[in-house]
């Protein structure tokens, strides 16, 4: 699957140090608005602890990881809806990608200007969504218009889309996002299909001072943006972006010893990767051998067979069944074949809906 999460954010609030740290990629990071033109893109490994424990009880030849994309997106400003600071063309790249990551400047130094004067986070996270909406605005009413041609034939279910798209109209002009519109599922499906830029997910990550990182807590704007946050169900992040490109040059010892003089366990960029990776509804399966342990990345609630395709079609077309092992009982049995012995590997159809973590051996015959 290709995912793609959009680092988002106002001018100089780390968007493009952070993507840097994520990636070790070379996107140009300076103390001016615009540096970022065309969208940087980076395949970023997930974390998974799971992964590392297999590996060390199998010893496969290749381990292949699950992969996430992301996109630094240059910087966006007031009336970016309208094309200032080449607002359109940044506002194109967001409507790719699939979730938000909304990096927000927390920490004071005036050695580094905002575009804005001062920080005040939550003003910055409302102009982003401000240009947004404006942006869906103009959107939800080219498909009203197109809607309301089409509906003079008498179809009732473009009738109905067009009563959607005009209620969503006044919920986007209150200053609300596509996200928070309640809707059944059959009307979210509808939505989709308008490819609004606030009806995907979207999280916060507050870019610190290095200071702020020890305890893990952040400071007095974090806290309002965790409030603010809260509100909304998002989730936040936070982060040194200054910290994480610095750890993403070391060698796996070297950056172990860093953190542990910084006081933390894991780097703060891992967090955020997990994170994005959750808030797109998304979990992980193995398939776990001698040639190879790898990751495989699946919507929550996909069925066996589903799961089974994402390795190859014909393992959809022909699945007979799904040998499947829980990441836990691998734990405690460590092997296998001892698995196979306790009878902890089960044989599932292909009504089985796949759990985070299942190590799976598919069954198929074409």
């Amino acid at each position: 699957m290709s995912l793609k999460c959009g680092i988002v954010g106002l001018p100089n609030v780390g968007k493009s140090t952070l993507f840097n740290a994520l990636s070790n990629g070379k996107a140009e990071a300076a103390n001016f608005p615009f540096c970022t033109i065309d969208p940087n893109v980076g395949i970023v490994s997930v974390p998974d602890y799971r992964m590392n424990k297999l590996t060390e009880f199998i010893k496969p030849k290749k381990v292949i990881p699950a992969i996430i994309e992301f996109v630094d997106i240059a910087g966006l400003v007031k009336g970016a809806a309208e094309g200032k600071g080449k607002g359109n063309a940044f506002l194109s790249h967001i409507r790719e990608v699939d979730a938000i990551v909304n990096v927000v400047r927390c920490f004071d130094d005036d050695d580094i200007l905002h575009v804005e004067g001062d920080v005040n986070p939550i003003r910055d996270i409302n102009i982003i969504r401000d240009e947004l909406v404006l942006k869906d605005l103009d959107s939800i009413e080219k498909r009203i218009d197109r809607l309301k041609r089409d509906a003079k034939s008498g179809d009732k279910a473009t009738k109905d889309n067009l009563a959607l798209a005009e209620v969503l109209r006044n919920h986007l002009e209150d200053g609300k996002t596509a996200l928070s519109f309640e809707a059944t599922d059959a009307q979210r499906e509808v939505i989709k299909e308008f490819f609004l830029l606030t009806d995907k997910p979207s999280l916060y990550v507050c870019n610190v001072d290095e200071n702020d990182i020890p305890d893990g807590e952040g400071n007095k704007y974090v806290d309002i943006v965790r409030e603010f946050a809260i509100g909304e169900g998002s989730e936040v992040v936070v982060v040194c972006a200054k910290i994480e490109a610095e750890l993403s040059e070391l060698d796996e010892e070297a950056k172990n010893e860093f953190l542990h003089d910084l006081g933390i366990e894991q780097p703060g960029l891992y967090y955020l990767i997990r994170s994005a990776y959750s808030k797109l509804g998304l979990i992980t399966y193995f398939t776990a051998g001698e040639k190879e342990v790898r990751a495989w990345t699946i919507p929550i609630g996909t069925k066996a067979p589903q799961a089974a395709g994402v390795i190859h079609s014909d393992f959809e077309k022909g699945f007979i069944r799904a040998e499947t092992i829980k990441y836990a009982d691998y734990l405690t049995y460590k092997s296998e074949a001892a698995i196979k012995e306790a009878g902890k590997m089960r044989a599932e159809g292909k009504e089985y809906v796949v759990e985070d973590g299942d190590i799976m051996h598919f069954r198929f015959n074409v």
